[in-house]
């Protein structure tokens, strides 16, 4: 049983397979085909756009907290009075 599962689980369409699936899509879907295809790579086209604005913001988000981070130590030192003057470190 365990083996039937992991077959069903990775089954990917071979050559005849992909024909067959064509061959329904055309049928079914005839002179719309070309339109449903369009929409489908506009579809597409603004998912990775998507995708790309957030990766971009997730950067900005981490480069912000990063500097916060910096901040907060560099105050605390200076708090402290354990944040010393370049100067007097040579």
């Amino acid at each position: 049983m365990t083996e039937y599962m992991q077959y069903l689980a990775f089954w990917t369409p071979g050559p005849v397979e992909l024909i067959i699936i064509l061959v329904i899509a055309v049928l079914l879907f005839g002179r719309r085909l070309p339109e449903i295809a369009r929409g489908l790579g506009k579809s597409m086209t603004e998912f990775k756009k998507g995708v790309h604005e957030v990766e971009e913001t997730k950067d900005e988000l981490v480069n912000d907290v990063r500097k916060i981070g910096d901040d907060v130590v560099k105050e605390t030192k200076n708090a402290a009075g354990l944040d010393e003057p370049e100067d007097m470190m040579s």
